[in-house]
């Protein structure tokens, strides 16, 4: 359990991150525009890189493929879900018009769609997840073609 301490600060660091940023962009009335959602991607983004590196540091020599994706991966599913459940009790409690907002702007021909909007957002946010971690691993993990050959 120990192991995942690192992670999951991070992935609770990240979501705030996202959840302020989400806030400030409904300040402005722009969190009805969908396309600021790929700024979500760079927040998470640079969580998960952060969370990896610092996994790094704290263990040099232990340092792995397999941890450092897992330490990717539980920082960017924990700030999936703890944003994904903000943006339901968001949607469903404090603002109750931000979905037929949504609706009225981008999805003119549905009617009730909050379970495909919340289930959109974790799968976004799971699918950012798993492509980032994958890409900064590449950055992470030990090269074998930099090892000299003994002659």
């Amino acid at each position: 359990m120990k192991q995942y301490a690192l992670p999951i600060r991070f992935g609770i660091a990240t979501s705030g991150c996202l959840i302020a940023f989400f806030l400030i962009l409904s300040l402005f009335d722009l969190h009805t525009n969908i396309f600021y959602s790929l700024f979500n991607g760079l927040i998470t983004g640079f969580g998960i890189y952060e969370a990896i590196k610092f996994f790094r540091l704290k263990n040099p020599e232990g340092f792995g493929y397999g941890g450092g994706f897992m330490a990717g991966m539980v920082t960017g599913f924990v700030a999936t879900l703890l944003f994904t459940l903000f943006f339901a009790f968001y949607s469903t409690e404090v603002n109750t018009a931000f979905l037929k907002e949504l609706s009225q702007v981008w999805f003119k021909d549905y009617g009730s769609f909050e379970a495909i909007v919340f289930f959109t957002v974790a799968i976004m946010g799971f699918a950012t997840t798993l492509v980032l971690t994958l890409s900064f691993m590449q950055l992470f993990k030990a090269s074998n073609n930099m090892k000299k050959k003994s002659v």
